[in-house]
């Protein structure tokens, strides 16, 4: 029976790649790839001759049987396009179904970009909160990024060149002014580190146009700042009333409240539904 090993691979550099990543990749029966192409140049830097197999989001469900029955007659490396499979990649379904079927899981651990950005950033990491993506959408982001706004850990989310600024627009809007690294392209050649605070760094990326892939450190509210002064029950009110004219339904405008109102949010949804109630 054989043991499926989460392998992380380089980010960037090839020479941040562990001994014990090359021989897993070189001993398994059977990788399984986010992208083929990717990997195979990966293997062919290292002369490596492993059998591989796509793995990755729209084929993920469809190719368990196939792996897990690789598992059955020895050992399965997966492995995303870089980093650590299984954060922000295809995975845990994989994990999970070897897991109920009796095989071993075990990571090779290794490059991780979140990881990495976080301890360069110069923001505390003794507590941190990391969120992957942010939502393309405007309202969806800014829900996401209004359920953190209280919380005093580090922030980290990733975020693509296209909607770099405005996220980082929303960002502000939501979190006020904070402090905030903002990596790209580390361990390789143009490996890049902005420091600042979030107005800083709009201002910053509208003169530089954003390129590669970024991952965002932002420091958590102050522990003096924490404490959010609960609102009147009537200007709770007052804000749900409004919320149906910008088109919010309750569960978004519970979320969206819940971090500025010092009230739970199922507390806020229930008042919401009975105010759409009443407007209906």
């Amino acid at each position: 029976m054989g043991t499926l090993y989460l392998v992380a691979t380089p980010i960037g550099n090839l020479e941040d790649i562990s001994p014990r990543a090359l021989r897993i990749l070189g001993e398994a029966r059977l990788i399984a790839a986010e992208d083929t192409r990717v990997t195979r140049k990966l293997l062919a830097h290292f002369d490596i001759h492993t059998p591989l197999t796509s793995y990755y989001e729209h084929n993920k469900l469809s190719k368990l049987k196939t792996i897990l029955d690789a598992l059955a007659g020895g050992d399965v490396a997966l492995v995303s396009d870089a980093g650590t499979p299984a954060l922000n990649d295809p995975g845990y379904e994989l994990v999970r179904a070897a897991l109920e079927a009796g095989y071993n899981v075990s990571p090779v651990p290794g490059p991780s970009a979140p990881v990495a950005a976080l301890t360069a950033s110069g923001l505390p990491t003794d507590a941190f909160l990391y969120l992957g993506y942010l939502p393309r959408k405007i309202s969806e982001r800014r829900a996401l990024v209004g359920q953190v706004v209280n919380l005093s850990y580090t922030l980290i989310f990733l975020e693509a060149p296209h909607r770099l600024l405005d996220s980082l627009a929303d960002l502000q809007a939501v979190l006020g002014e904070r402090p905030i690294a903002i990596a790209r392209e580390l361990t390789k050649l143009h490996e890049q580190i902005w420091r600042g605070t979030l107005s800083e760094a709009c201002e910053y990326f509208t003169r530089h146009e954003p390129r590669g892939e970024f991952t965002l450190v932002i420091g958590g509210k102050e522990p003096a700042l924490c404490a959010v002064a609960r609102w009147s029950e009537e200007h709770l009110m007052s804000a749900l009333l409004a919320g149906p004219e910008a088109g919010e339904s309750p569960s978004k405008l519970a979320t969206r409240l819940a971090g500025e109102s010092g009230w739970s949010r199922r507390e806020i949804y229930k008042l919401a539904t009975l105010v759409k109630s009443r407007l209906s």
